[in-house]
């Protein structure tokens, strides 16, 4: 009986194993397989038994430490919104209706699924409820639990106006949202979208561990044929075979890749495969845009500087109509011209540059008009017509290209400037400045101890610009006045491999998608270059490009000594079966626990404590 079952089992396995073999995997099913038949062959029945066993067993332990890895993962999965709440588009209206309690009693509220959702859609997120897309908190104040995107355990408070994340859980009391993505291009969609890929992926180690399998196997054949001639007794070479099956490496690394992934989205940083988390592991050059991925990102206007003109038409501000508002205030200098002017036009823009002059005309009282046409130039600046005219800003040499020959224009150290021509003319500079992260610094020398020999600058801001920020976060290396192309080139160019590129902007996805990894900070950067990245950090922290190098660091060292354990464990129970000293069935037990042992020593790469300087700050607050 045990017999027939072994036989049916070996058939079975025989059959799996053409599937595998072209895949490029047969190693580990080769030796099961002839295990099966020298264990039948030489009368070892309970041991046939143990070893079909311990194919089935294999697989379980497998599935249950994947099971175990995926933890974080699944954690991801199962917290997705189902519904959304929506409101009447008066409802909680600041003018009309206070943010809470009675805001909510008046409004019929329709549950609807989530494809129902559009853009501007009023939505009721309650107590204890997951928020269902990215929008603008209209109600007063709420406090989300944000740690299944940032890996952050404290609640964030929120005031009204703040920009809120699908997937963070209300932690307060029932708030009214306006929707600005629909939840199919919401944080929390495509983070799950990200670790639906990761969990999918296999890395060269595993491939690596495939193909070591070859070896072993001819090792393993070997040894069974040189113990079978030298004793002149089959069943020593049966040992031997059962000793060897199923070889433990080819499920420690998969387990610890899982788990890294697993940890990793625990601290908000989603990797896409475990191919990226080993090229991540073996970093040795990094590269680093500067704005929003060095600097915080929310540059702040300084001087503006009209340029001198005999007379001042380009700058006269004719009226036309208002994007909001209808008598808004109009500028009453030179200087809110120009700003007004440049800010009609960098409202098409994508860029934080952009984003800090137009906030600095919305804070003058200034109303920004409607251009006829816009178009932004990557990395250059954004081109608008209106009334007529043509709109220029962005960069210097931007601007000459239409406007000639610019001044010399002396800046602070930080500062950089944004130069702005109407119709053909230079019509003067707004300076702007942006501090460093203040875990920046930090961060640079932490690279170092992680064995990142190159670390360099790659911006498109001016050189001088560029270089005050470089020297304060302690890099030396510095490449300014970069386009797209001149970055993709840097980084392709850099020797010491692989390379990683950290940046957050439009303007970056390029350069992401060339380097051999490449980071988004995704909690202020575009979709773009999210989907250009290896890797995305979900939270708007310098430190965690750190956490994830040591995450991969951790994983790929859990993997590699798994794999060795293994090995060195299953070669020393062949030997002894070799020598006579360890019989068939006691042979195939000691495998199933070799197998057991570096399973669980592989689920260590779950276990790593990573950065939490954000968390050491107490709770935060929003605006």
């Amino acid at each position: 009986m045990a017999s027939s079952y072994a036989v049916l089992t070996a058939g079975a396995q025989a059959y799996t194993m053409i599937g595998n073999i072209r895949q490029g995997r047969w190693g580990v099913d080769l030796l099961a397989l002839v295990a099966i038949i020298a264990t039948i062959v030489t009368g070892e029945y309970y041991a046939s038994l143990v070893v079909v066993l311990m194919v089935a067993g294999g697989q379980a332990l497998d599935d249950f430490a994947s099971t175990r890895a995926q933890t974080q993962l699944k954690a991801l999965l199962e917290g997705a919104p189902r519904i959304a709440h929506r409101l009447p588009e008066d409802t909680g209206h600041p003018d009309r209706t206070p943010p809470h309690g009675p805001a909510l009693a008046r409004g019929e509220v329709v549950d609807l699924f989530l494809d129902d959702v559009h853009v501007g859609d009023l939505l009721l997120v309650r107590t204890a409820e997951t928020v269902p897309a990215d929008g603008m908190l209209i109600s007063a104040a709420a406090s989300l639990d944000e740690s299944k995107l940032t890996g952050e355990g404290l609640p964030v408070d929120y005031t009204e106006g703040a920009h809120i994340l699908s997937g963070s859980l209300n932690n307060s009391e029932a708030f009214i949202l306006r929707a600005t993505a629909t939840p199919a291009r919401s944080q929390y969609t495509q983070i799950i979208a990200l670790v639906t890929e990761a969990a999918a992926s296999r890395s060269p180690t595993v491939r690596l561990a495939d193909r070591f399998a070859l070896p072993f196997t001819v090792f393993a054949l070997a040894l069974a044929f040189i113990a079978w001639l030298a004793s002149s007794d089959p069943t020593r070479a049966a040992a031997v075979l059962v000793a060897a099956t199923p070889c433990p490496l080819l499920i420690a690394a998969p387990v610890a890749f899982l788990g890294g992934i697993s940890r990793a989205a625990g601290a908000g940083i989603i990797i896409r495969s475990t191919q990226s988390l080993e090229l991540l592991a073996r970093t040795r050059s990094a590269a680093l845009d500067k704005t929003g991925t060095l600097t915080s990102g929310t540059p702040t206007v300084g001087a503006i500087v009209p340029a001198q003109f005999p007379s001042q038409p380009a700058l006269a501000v004719d009226p036309g109509p208002e994007l909001s508002g209808d008598s808004a205030p109009g500028p009453t200098s030179r200087e809110d011209e120009l700003l007004l002017l440049a800010a009609c036009a960098e409202q098409y823009s994508t860029h934080v540059l952009a984003a800090a002059i137009a906030g600095e005309a919305h804070r003058r009282g200034l109303t920004l008009r409607a251009a006829s046409s816009a178009h932004e130039y990557a990395t250059n600046g954004v081109e608008a017509h209106m009334d007529g005219r043509t709109i220029l800003v962005g960069k210097r040499r931007f601007i000459e290209a239409a406007a000639g020959p610019i001044p010399e224009i002396v800046l602070s150290p930080g500062e950089t400037a944004v130069y702005v021509g109407i119709d053909g003319r230079f019509a003067g500079h707004i300076c702007l400045r942006d501090t460093l992260r203040r875990d920046a610094r930090k961060s640079i020398a932490d690279l170092a101890t992680l064995g990142v020999a190159r670390v360099l600058m790659i911006t498109g801001d001016e050189e001088p610009t560029a270089r005050h920020i470089a020297l304060q976060a302690g890099i030396d290396e510095i490449h300014a006045n970069c386009l797209p192309a001149d970055k993709v080139t840097i980084v392709q160019e850099i020797g010491d491999r692989p390379v990683v590129m950290v940046g957050d902007g439009v303007n970056d996805a390029p350069v992401l998608a060339a380097a051999d990894v490449g980071i988004a900070m995704g909690a202020k950067g575009s979709t773009a270059a999210s989907e250009s990245a290896d890797i995305v950090i979900t939270v708007d922290d310098l430190a965690k490009v750190i956490d994830a190098i040591t995450i991969g660091k951790h994983t790929l060292r859990i993997a590699l000594q798994s794999i060795w354990a293994g090995v060195i464990m299953s070669v020393l129970l062949m030997l002894s079966a070799a020598a006579g000293l360890v019989p068939p069935l006691a042979g195939a037990f000691g495998q199933e626990a070799i197998d057991l042992l570096t399973i669980l020593y592989a689920l260590r790469a779950t276990r790593l404590r990573t950065s939490t300087r954000t968390s050491d700050l107490g709770p935060r607050t929003r605006r």
